[in-house]
């Protein structure tokens, strides 16, 4: 099995991750004692891919929280409020289903139908098709 640990740099922020065998990191405080040693760089902590600990994946760019022990995206936009319990960044007006998510008509695998993209816009606070 392997284990993944994310490299934080100034402020918490995720600069990259990498994995160790579970032989080398049987345990999270054995694992970043590895990384350190391997990289002589000390700032590293356990992540799950599937975000069974610490809310999300982390990935670069993110930034760690220790008081909510959790990994968290940049707000995206000045408008999207922080949900507490997912630890996610939702927006003032949910984005619209498409066909590909299974909740409006069918999704056509074959491509007979193109599934309606999405893209937030922070100026008129909705959602725009993007055509």
């Amino acid at each position: 099995m392997t284990k993944y640990f994310a490299k934080l740099g100034l402020n918490s922020k995720v600069v990259g991750h990498t994995h160790v065998r579970d032989e080398d990191a049987p345990t999270e405080k054995a694992g970043i004692k590895y990384l350190h040693k391997l990289h002589n760089y000390p700032f590293w902590i356990q992540t799950f891919k599937n975000g069974s600990q610490r809310k999300h994946f982390a990935g670069k760019g993110m930034i760690y929280d220790e008081d909510r022990d959790a990994f968290i995206h940049p707000q995206p936009y000045p408008s999207w409020t922080f949900n507490e319990t997912t630890c996610k960044w939702e927006p003032p007006v949910p984005q619209p289903r498409t066909a590909n998510q299974g909740q409006l008509e069918p999704y056509d695998p074959e491509g007979n139908d193109t599934p309606d993209v999405y893209k937030w816009n922070e100026e008129t606070k909705k959602w725009d098709i993007v055509e």
